[in-house]
């Protein structure tokens, strides 16, 4: 979920540059379908403010910025609830919007997911997911090469994830490693605080939690086979444990979100890098800290460059 070019790289053949996008639920937490009653005025505060960057971004961020690219997102899987969510699993529909842009001395990234599936329990009905982050690069700012061996640079990051199925709100200020590998548009080490700005159970959302920290890797790897573009990209996390307000453990858990993607507006409509096809695998170990939910998940996706 991050930004790991400078401003003289190139736009990415395939893929949102040095994004990889965050689950539509990975830092929502226990206490789902609380907003289909009544959105907590500050969860309606902060989508507000989300959409009004988001757009901001869309509408005048790409015109100063060195690099900019959006994407509509639209995937269809079977999702898994957590146990304490009423557990199960329905067939659901994500629809993402995302966009990432650069400048001289960093990146920014904002997307925002809707999600509906087709079982009315209150977890992922109608429900709106958010992230933004922005990275500065320290070698840029510095006028320094901050490389060594394989590493590239190395960047502050900043983010901010908001749930308002749950009304929670997380922040992650940490570091970014950017890596050198042959073939990959970009490879990324985010290491972050993971802490929990949420009003809790007297705010009317998902009880508070400890604080905690997050190790993310993301990527992708664009490639041709026999004319044909294709790319791998995606991101895997790792969040620690913590405990919430009411004395219950939050397990750790590990999110993966791969994406396989062909480029088959450069094959059907002789327009490349404007829409693909492919699939997203999402695998989620004691998924949103529930230690009985691990998920498996293949999920039919298209992208759509606007």
């Amino acid at each position: 979920m991050s930004c790991g070019q400078t401003e003289s790289a190139p736009l990415p053949v395939t893929g949102v540059p040095g994004v990889a996008r965050r689950s539509t639920a990975a830092c929502r937490a226990r206490g789902c379908g609380l907003w289909r009653i009544a959105v907590p005025a500050r969860t309606a505060r902060l989508c507000k403010a989300a959409v009004t960057m988001g757009l901001a971004l869309l509408t005048g961020g790409g015109q100063a910025a060195d690099w900019s690219t959006t994407e509509l997102h639209l995937q269809r899987g079977r999702l898994d609830a957590p146990d304490f969510a009423g557990g199960g699993s329905a067939d659901t529909t994500v629809v993402t919007l995302q966009h990432a842009s650069g400048w001289q001395y960093g990146e920014q990234f904002v997307f925002i997911d809707y999600l509906d599936d087709d079982r009315a329990d209150g977890f992922n009905d109608q429900d709106l997911y958010g992230e933004l982050y922005a990275s500065i690069s320290l070698g840029a700012v510095s006028g320094r090469d901050l490389g060594a061996g394989p590493l590239t640079d190395v960047g502050l990051l900043g983010g901010v994830n908001f749930g308002a199925d749950a009304d929670v709100v997380k922040y992650l200020p940490g570091i970014r490693l950017s890596w050198s590998a042959p073939g990959f548009t970009f490879l990324n080490t985010d290491v972050t605080a993971y802490i929990d700005g949420s009003g809790g159970v007297r705010g009317g959302g998902a009880p508070a939690e400890d604080d905690s920290f997050m190790v993310d890797v993301n990527w992708a790897y664009p490639f041709s086979y026999r004319g044909h573009q294709f790319s791998i990209e995606g991101h895997v996390e790792y969040i620690g444990e913590r405990t919430n307000e009411l004395g219950e453990e939050v397990s750790w858990w590990i999110l993966g979100q791969p994406q396989f993607r062909y480029d088959i507006g450069q094959s059907l409509l002789g327009s490349p890098e404007r829409l693909y096809i492919g699939v997203e695998w999402q695998f989620w170990i004691n998924k949103l800290g529930d230690a009985g939910t691990d998920e498996n998940a293949p999920q039919l996706l298209a992208v759509w460059r606007l």
